[in-house]
């Protein structure tokens, strides 16, 4: 992914500052969100604009994978940044001070039968967000390259 491109941020109020406060620091502040709570930034390629789109998400671990879930609160439609990750898989995350490439694919239905768990350890409101929706919220793989 190229990192001479313009990168738009969520648009969002709270989650651009937070952005822009992670960016600006290097992760130093933002990485951990809230107590025990870490967050990630993921930067997408736009399905239809074809700009960078970067967005502030909570994360988790599966070995050396990283785990995000594509929850947008429990709406009923899948939030732009996972659409974006479905139409082109290729990504790249900033962790705390360290950028790098990945590749992201959705968990398969056993794979997500355990790491749905792990999240709702470290966000228990992603059980309440599955429960407003008809959807089955997603639990994305973001593979190091």
């Amino acid at each position: 992914m190229p990192t001479n491109e313009q990168v738009v941020d969520s648009p969002e109020g709270w989650v651009a500052d937070h952005i822009r406060r992670y960016v600006a620091t290097g992760g130093v502040e933002g990485h951990e969100w809230q107590p025990g709570v870490f967050t990630l930034l993921l930067t997408t390629r736009g399905r239809r604009s074809g700009k960078l789109r970067r967005t502030a998400l909570i994360y988790g671990r599966d070995g050396a994978d990283y785990l995000v879930v594509a929850s947008q609160g429990g709406a009923p439609q899948h939030p732009s940044w996972y659409l974006n990750l479905l139409d082109d898989p290729e990504a790249e995350v900033q962790v705390g001070g360290e950028t790098f490439a990945v590749r992201a694919r959705t968990a398969e239905p056993a794979e997500r039968a355990t790491m749905w768990p792990a999240m709702t350890a470290i966000w228990p409101a992603y059980d309440e967000y599955q429960s407003r929706t008809d959807r089955e919220i997603p639990v994305v793989v973001l593979h190091r390259r």
